[in-house]
Formats: C-alpha cells, sequence, structure tokens
C-alpha cells in the first residue's frame, strides 16, 4: 500500500487519506496563469480538485480570484528523500538536541521549508534504535499532525540492523513503528552484517503489512542489487531505492545490467543531485541518464537539509531539477518530471495535470517558460488541496544610472522608504520603488 492511495483523476469523489479531502469548500480562480504548452488560461479549484480549465478571462463567477499573470503553472513537487528527524542540526555552537519536542519543531519546520518551495508531499526518513528509540518517529509523527491540511508528510521507519541474533530488537522495533502509524518499512542493508538478509526482511515485513519499501543504499555491488531485484517482484511498483550514488562508480556495463535488472522488476530509483545523506559523506549521484535509458522510474529528492551531511542543503526539489539539466543533461521536462510527476508516483500520490477532474496540487512560478523557471525560481505560489498554503516573493531593483542601453531596468525610487525588499515573508509584499519589478 503506498503512502496515499492513488485514484483515477475522474472518480466521483474524494476517498480518505488521497491528499485530497474537501479542505477548502469554496472555489478558487487562478486567472492569466501560463502553461508548460504555452496556452494562457484561467483554472478553477474547488473541493481540493481542478474544476475547470479555460481560456484566460472565461472563468469567473463568484469565486475568489487569483491573478498569475506572469506565472508558470506546474503540477506540484513531491519530495520523495528527506530526513526530517536530522534537518537543522548543522548549527556548530552545541550539539542538537535529541528531546522529542526539538525534533518535532525542527521536523515541522523543515517541512514548511520544502512546503514554501513547492512540495506538498515529503517523504521522511526517520532512524530509529539505539538510544533514541522510537522518540525521533514518534516526534515526527506529531509533525505530521501538526502539518494536516498545509502539506502531506509520511515517514519511513529506518532501523540499521535486522538480521541475526543482534538484529532482534530492530525487527521488532520496526514492527512497532509500523503499528506507531510509519507509513512506509525502511531500511539500511549496508549498515547490517548481512545485507542482503536485512533487504529480504525489509521486503518480507512490507508484504505482510501493505506498506511500500524504501531502502536506503549506495548501490555499489551490482550483485546484491541483482538479488535485491529478484526479491522485489512480489512487490511491484512498491519498491525504492536511494541514493545509490555507487552505481556512478561501476563500469559502465555492470552499472547498465543493474539497471535493466531494477528496471525489470519495477523498482524506482531516488537520486539525491542537491548532496548526498547520512554519515558517509559520499557525493556521487546516480548515473541518470543511464538510469532513464534503461526504463528505471528515476525520481529526484532533497536528502540531507542542512544537517551534518550536508550543512548547507537547500531542501528545493526546483534546484534539484535544475542540477539534473545543468549538470547532468537532462532536458529541463524530464528534469522536472523527477521531482514531480515520477516523485508523485513512487511515493504513491495521485497523478497531477493542469486538466479537469484532477487534485489541486501546484505550483506557480514567476516566469514563461520550464528552462526559465528552474534558472530563476525565485518567487512561487504554492497550492495544496485547492488552496494557496505559501507565497514567495522576490523583487529586484537597480539603482538609479544614467546608463542609455538599459532603458526598461527596473530603477530605485529616491521617495522608497522602509525596508523595501528586506522585508521578512509573512508581513506582506515588499515596497517597490518607481520601475521595480517582481522577479523570478
Amino acid at each position: 500500500m503506498p503512502d496515499s492511495q492513488p485514484q483515477q483523476p475522474h472518480s466521483p469523489g474524494p476517498r480518505p487519506g488521497d491528499g485530497t479531502g474537501p479542505a477548502d469548500a469554496s472555489s478558487l480562480v487562478l486567472s492569466g496563469a501560463r502553461l508548460t504548452d504555452g496556452r494562457t488560461v484561467d483554472v478553477r479549484l474547488s473541493g481540493g480538485r481542478i474544476e475547470a480549465v479555460g481560456t484566460a478571462g472565461s472563468l469567473g463567477g463568484h469565486a475568489s480570484k487569483v491573478d498569475l499573470g506572469g506565472f508558470l503553472l506546474l503540477p506540484a513537487p513531491a519530495e520523495p528523500h528527506a530526513h526530517a528527524d536530522t534537518a537543522l542540526t548543522a548549527e556548530p555552537e552545541e550539539p542538537p538536541s535529541s528531546a522529542r519536542t526539538d525534533i518535532q519543531r525542527r521536523a515541522t519546520e523543515a517541512a514548511l521549508l520544502q512546503l514554501g518551495h513547492g512540495a506538498t508531499g515529503v517523504r521522511a526518513h526517520v532512524r530509529i534504535g539505539g538510544v533514541r528509540g522510537l522518540g525521533g518517529l514518534e516526534a515526527v509523527l506529531q509533525a505530521r499532525r501538526s502539518l494536516h491540511g498545509l502539506a502531506e508528510l509520511t515517514t519511513v521507519a529506518l532501523p540499521p540492523v535486522l538480521t541475526g541474533r543482534a538484529g532482534a530488537d530492530g525487527r521488532a522495533m520496526l514492527r512497532d513503528a509500523l503499528g506507531m502509524g510509519a507509513s512506509v518499512v525502511g531500511g539500511c542493508p549496508d549498515l547490517d552484517p548481512d545485507p542482503a538478509g536485512h533487504a529480504e526482511t525489509v521486503l518480507t515485513l512490507a508484504a505482510e503489512h501493505g506498506r511500500p519499501a524504501d531502502l536506503h543504499t549506495d548501490g555499489a555491488d551490482p550483485a546484491r542489487l541483482a538479488r535485491l531485484a529478484a526479491m522485489a517482484g512480489g512487490l511491484r511498483d512498491a519498491v525504492s531505492l536511494g541514493p545509490c550514488g555507487g552505481l556512478a562508480r561501476l563500469p559502465h556495463e555492470a552499472a547498465g545490467r543493474a539497471a535493466d535488472q531494477l528496471a525489470a522488476a519495477g523498482v524506482g530509483v531516488v537520486c539525491l543531485p542537491q548532496g548526498g545523506c547520512g554519515t558517509a559523506g559520499l557525493r556521487e549521484v546516480a548515473p541518470v541518464r543511464l538510469l532513464r535509458a534503461a526504463g528505471v522510474r528515476l525520481a529526484a529528492g532533497s536528502g540531507a537539509l542542512r544537517d551534518a551531511a550536508n550543512p548547507v542543503g537547500r531542501g528545493d526539489p526546483l534546484e534539484a531539477a535544475y542540477l539534473l539539466a545543468s549538470r547532468y543533461g537532462l532536458p529541463p521536462g524530464p528534469s522536472y518530471d523527477s521531482v514531480s510527476a515520477t516523485a508523485r508516483e513512487l511515493l504513491g500520490l495521485p497523478e497531477v495535470r493542469v486538466e479537469a477532474g484532477f487534485p489541486a496540487e501546484l505550483l506557480a512560478v514567476r516566469g514563461s517558460r520550464l528552462a526559465g523557471v528552474l534558472s530563476l525560481a525565485y518567487s512561487r505560489v504554492v497550492i495544496h488541496r485547492g488552496r494557496i498554503v505559501a507565497r514567495t516573493s522576490a523583487v529586484r531593483e537597480y539603482c538609479d544610472s544614467a546608463v542609455a542601453v538599459a532603458p526598461e531596468l527596473p530603477r530605485q525610487s529616491s521617495r522608497a522608504q522602509g525596508p523595501g525588499p528586506g522585508r521578512r515573508g509573512g508581513e506582506g509584499p515588499p515596497e517597490r520603488g518607481a520601475g521595480a519589478e517582481e522577479e523570478g
């Protein structure tokens, strides 16, 4: 069973837990938005779904209206690989607190940061076992409840050891984690003395409990990947691996065989182009073009968000897509799909298109074309369950100048007062001088 049960876009109504319930019964019209096919449209949202899409100016009535002129409207991204329990712990002044209230606060803040970037669904890997036991998971589950209506946060219970006598406690704790509400059966086969046995235990528990499986692995052993692909056949399309940077270190022929085996078994791979996660410090990124050529469902995640593994991690899905395009050579469309359509598919979330009948999980980014918004994705409007849940606005100004070659540049006004662009989010839009324009 995936994080959220997918449903057909034209089903008669929402189902419990699918992320499309009637969070806001009123209608909302997004007017003048541009789509990736070049059309400029109005989009009416109601009951958490897209009710209608029409030509610009055609949808009005009594619905509230938001002007999205100058914005590109996209299906919202999803975050398939986050670490909520360690997020925002990179500050060097003192060791991070392991108190449940502090973990909950950090996990909530991290999810809101990712929501502001556009991710309305987040899958968080949470370590269990050791001194912390199930405390970290309990804290992240509480954060999940506090975020209801803003974002969908689901959890992967991640034990280090599951095999032999040493793994008995891990197996019992993993079962307890699923009983507490963990959404996904997770594992770290690279940390277990018996990696194959570890993976087999995870997949067996996933089948028993009807849950997806997500294995945190470097993927550097082709024989181990082959065995895992063979075992995953019974859970087709419900098994994910990541970050699999070790695949990039394999000879091309060996990596190609592994990719073919994963594709045949329906195993998805989540790469982390923004940096690694965990304590290994490895920074290789899975061979994205090789995996896509083999037919592997490839999603891109953020991994560490300002923790010891990546102190400058942003948790921004559009940055992940930008890196796939700029560094790894994917076109803008497939790059964005890796953080949106494919990421949602791996998380078991319903498909989203900007068409009538689909869930109203949307991201508007200032710009006119996908390549441009991946390059300068500053201003964003995030829509979850048919209502605006986050806004980010950026303003760029240039000082007054006698330069004649660029008369259309926005200018600062000598009359402008106050903090202007330095205002913090949540205090309204910044004051803009004469000629200033929103940038994104």
